[in-house]
């Protein structure tokens, strides 16, 4: 283990010596070694001057290594940054760049340059500092000295709504998506919930920082070990397998006989378990939800207000949409026609007289998730079809929502669908988080993009600002929690708002993860999470790490990213895989998801020659799930 402090002036000597034996690493001869020698040297007065930080052995204080801030803002040096070579390879260097950059941030530094022996430089690169070629021209620096390789970032404190979401800290990640889902009974989702339950997995993602994951089926441990490195989380606690008999059956021992305890999905089954229960609790953290549930206010203490949920109704989020566009002030905001049908004849007969007048229809449930039990009817549909009950007999029971078309934008470049992402907080403050352009198909969703500019200019003003009239309305009326406005952009530079979210949602993850990005590597990245990257047969799940290993160390080599976000749909018996990845360009955003889906494909098609119709064991994670104890990520 290696803790880090400040360096003292008494042992500049010493620091010298171990920063020659490094140099010296590289196999450089003694007469170069000697010429560096009087720019590498520490002169007692220097060490606080130049902000030397030292990282040290926690058991016995050997120094390991150091590195030095140096400047005055706006633009800070990474003056020295050298590890003992025989400390090299064991993470030295990193929490020390990491540490670095963390207090240039504080510093109120705006940029970092790094001016890096050649050696050096894809350690840098690792760390997310970007060369030149990548970055730009140094806006003004000296150039590097000869020989050496200049990389800059730009220094990040952890954005200030991801502060105010848990306090800056750690939290406890409860993936409850379909005890969630399933309060709302919806017909347009299936009674097991297995689209749920695969989702759950993004709540290792609930917050920029977990130390804690609690979820109601099991996952491989290869899955998260993997993401709290690249992530750079310690000591995540993982509690899986609690509900794998499904929706209101925990697996596991269950309640203690006479405790009386209901049990009605994932937060019931952690009460159930007193141990487990009482872990979490101890903790003290903040326990994040997907969304609000009544097992989840028994499991975290809270109040249960249901009516706090009742704008995740499309209907009852149409009627506010429409009590803020009557106030004025939002000029570039258009609300499509929406009707209720609650007979199949109603509905039938709307869409029968939109057809007739050429009008394309949207069909929605009252609260579908993700796309679930919506439907675009183009006027075509309907003819070929043979009428408008023949395409209703295609869609999910129960009450349906008949809405205006929005036609998107004639250039295919300009995004069509938007999101605005906020919170209200404990006390009723509502927090910008920002907007994000969906992948969207025939109203599915599919995936969502984050980072600078992804929403047009056009659109930005309008969005956020109705994206915090909406928020400001969630506070009046109680809400707590993470919630989000969908939008349709027209083809005039308007946007038509279509439902609320109150729960965590795709977009919402990939904000998280910009978040912990910016922190760790420097501001500036884009975050694209894509919900169904299709594998076309089941792996096991030594296949599966192995390809996360090729998808991370090929995506490395294009300056991005890659963390896989729901694993277990690789087992599903219409295998996918859920994905992030991350990059400072958009072009290099793209590149990263090509080769993901290309790669996937390899693999599955690798798999799929001769496999069975019933495929490979699911996965062996669930036989290292016990459903009440978890393993610790280190």
């Amino acid at each position: 283990m290696v803790k880090l402090r400040a360096g003292r002036p008494g042992e500049a000597e010493e620091l010298t010596a171990l920063v020659l034996r490094s140099k010296a690493h590289w196999g450089y001869d003694a007469a170069f070694l000697a010429a560096c020698a009087p720019e590498l040297r520490i002169p007692t007065g220097e060490v606080a001057r130049r902000r030397i930080v030292v990282a040290e052995d926690a058991f016995d204080g050997r120094v390991l290594g150091l590195a030095s801030l140096e400047g005055g803002p706006p633009v800070a040096r990474l003056g020295l940054l050298f590890v003992e070579p025989g400390a090299i390879g064991r993470g030295v260097g990193r929490r020390l760049y990491r540490d670095a950059l963390r207090r240039a941030a504080a510093l109120g530094f705006r940029r970092l340059l790094i001016d890096a022996d050649p050696h050096a430089a894809g350690f840098y690169r690792a760390m997310g500092a970007l060369g030149p070629p990548e970055h730009g021209a140094a806006g003004g620096a000296p150039e590097p000295p000869a020989g050496l390789v200049r990389f800059e970032a730009v220094p990040a404190p952890l954005a200030a709504w991801a502060q105010a979401w848990t306090g800056g800290g750690p939290a406890v990640h409860v993936g409850n998506v379909a005890e969630y889902n399933a309060q709302f009974a919806d017909a347009s989702l299936d009674r097991e919930q297995r689209a749920a339950r695969h989702y759950a997995c993004l709540a290792a993602f609930y917050s920029p920082w977990p130390r804690a994951l609690v979820l109601p089926g099991a996952v491989p441990p290869g899955w998260i070990r993997r993401v709290g490195r690249l992530l750079e989380w310690e000591g995540v606690e993982v509690y899986d397998g609690l509900a794998e008999g499904g929706p209101g059956l925990p697996a596991g021992p269950g309640p203690a006989a006479g405790s009386g305890l209901p049990v009605a999905g994932l937060s019931d089954a952690v009460r159930a378990r007193p141990a487990l229960a009482g872990r979490l609790g101890e903790t003290g953290l903040p326990l994040v939800p997907w969304g609000l549930t009544a097992g989840f206010a028994r499991l975290a203490g809270r109040p249960w207000r249901p009516r706090e949920l009742r704008y995740e109704s499309k209907s009852a989020a149409h009627a506010l949409f429409a009590r803020i566009l009557a106030g004025g002030g939002h000029p570039a905001i258009l609300l499509p026609g929406q009707w209720s049908a609650p007979t199949r004849w109603t509905a039938a007969r709307l869409l029968a007289a939109r057809a007739r007048a050429g009008e394309s229809t949207v069909l929605k449930s009252e609260h579908g998730v993700g796309g679930s039990g919506t439907a675009v009817v183009s006027a075509e549909r309907v003819r070929a079809a043979g009428g408008a009950r023949a395409v209703l007999r295609a869609l999910p029971r129960g009450p349906l929502l008949v809405e205006e078309y929005v036609a998107g934008p004639a250039d295919p470049r300009e995004p069509r669908d938007l999101t605005y992402d906020g919170f209200v907080d404990g006390a009723g403050r509502v927090h910008e988080v920002g907007g994000a352009v969906m992948d969207v198909a025939g109203g599915g969703y599919r995936g969502a993009t984050v980072g600078p500019g992804v929403v047009p200019a056009w659109a930005r003003e309008p969005l956020l600002a109705f994206g915090a009239a909406v928020g400001r309305e969630l506070s009046a009326a109680g809400y707590r929690g993470w919630f989000d406005v969908d939008f349709v952009a027209d083809g005039a530079g308007r946007l038509a708002p279509t439902e609320t979210n109150l729960r965590l949602t795709g977009p919402s993850i990939a904000f998280m993860v910009a978040a912990r990005l910016d922190e760790l590597r420097g501001a500036g990245h884009f975050v694209r999470i894509t919900d169904r990257v299709e594998l076309g047969a089941r792996l096991p799940e030594t296949a599966l790490d192995e390809l996360c290993e090729v998808l991370e160390r090929g995506c490395a080599r294009l300056g991005a990213v890659f963390l896989p976000a729901i694993p277990t749909g690789a087992f599903d018996p219409a295998p996918w895989l859920g994905v992030l990845v991350a990059a400072y360009s958009r072009q290099a955003l793209d590149a990263a998801e090509a080769l993901v889906r290309a790669e996937a494909l390899a693999v599955g098609a690798a798999f799929a020659e001769g496999q069975r119709a019933d495929g490979p064991p699911r996965s062996s994670a669930a036989s290292k799930s016990n459903g009440e104890g978890g393993f610790r990520v280190t």
